[in-house]
């Protein structure tokens, strides 16, 4: 799908907050905030986490999804949280606060090197959980000072809130620049990925879209499929931009972009 102004994301720049998008989009509706290294701040209107789970949240390594090795063969959902929420409890200080179904009150916890400080305060909530992510890598002096001195990423933020919100278009997604009063990216839940990235791209770039699906030729066993959008060959852009997507997860891999530009590139009219 070729994009008329992309804005390339940057892995590791905003691998953070990519995995705290992973980590809620299940839940609905899903909030952010962010302030440069201040703050990250995620919040959904999902399930709750479980008081008995608040202790092993943010270990390495861990999860509550699987009771039995078996149970790796039958995942369903986008991952582990662990692995993220851990990385993160290393170079932020991390606090979350939850409530389930059916409970008065809502638990707060802080976390640190993987571990959870203190043992979890009763506290007002609201549905859902929250994860505040505040002073990040406040323990990598070099690093802070070289992050503080670039130019702002939100523009890359956005960016990636546009690749979920198109894959993800039973969520919806808001994103808004602090203190600004509309936002740059508003998605509406809708049952059709091309409506999804006409709300995000425009008219422009949706009307000449072509649906793509394949899949392994035996059905009986087939372990692949693929579906999605391909510019037609009267699009023209100044930049070509994927958004790639392998069982729900967002993948930035160059080998694989250039292997389907090139099939791409030989489809289209010579000049």
């Amino acid at each position: 799908m070729e994009i008329e102004e992309p804005i390339p994301m940057e892995p590791p720049r905003i691998h953070r907050l990519d995995q705290a998008v992973v980590n809620r989009i299940a839940a609905g509706e899903l909030r952010m905030a962010a302030s440069r290294l201040k703050l990250i701040q995620v919040s959904d209107d999902g399930n709750g986490i479980p008081h008995d789970d608040l202790p092993i949240l943010c270990e390495r390594h861990t999860t509550s999804k699987l009771s039995k090795f078996e149970d790796l063969q039958s995942i369903k959902s986008l991952g582990f949280r662990g692995e993220a929420l851990a990385s993160m409890t290393y170079v932020g200080h991390v606090t979350v606060t939850t409530i389930t179904k059916g409970q008065l009150h809502g638990y707060r916890a802080t976390y640190r090197d993987g571990m959870m400080e203190h043992e979890p305060k009763a506290c007002a909530a609201v549905k859902g959980t929250q994860i505040m992510i505040e002073n990040l890598i406040y323990n990598m002096t070099a690093r802070r000072k070289t992050l503080q001195n670039s130019a702002d990423d939100y523009p890359k933020i956005v960016d990636l809130i546009c690749r979920f919100a198109i894959h993800h278009n039973s969520v919806s997604f808001s994103c808004r620049k602090h203190g600004a009063s509309r936002p740059d990216i508003h998605s509406v839940v809708t049952s059709s990925r091309l409506d999804a990235i006409r709300s995000v791209y425009g008219v422009s770039v949706a009307r000449n879209l072509i649906k793509i699906d394949a899949s392994d030729s035996d059905s009986s066993s087939s372990i692949l499929s693929m579906d999605g959008f391909i510019s037609n060959s009267n699009y023209i852009a100044k930049k070509t931009i994927m958004v790639l997507f392998i069982n729900d997860r967002l993948v930035e891999c160059g080998a694989l972009k250039r292997a389907i530009e090139i099939v791409y590139t030989a489809t289209l009219p010579k000049a």
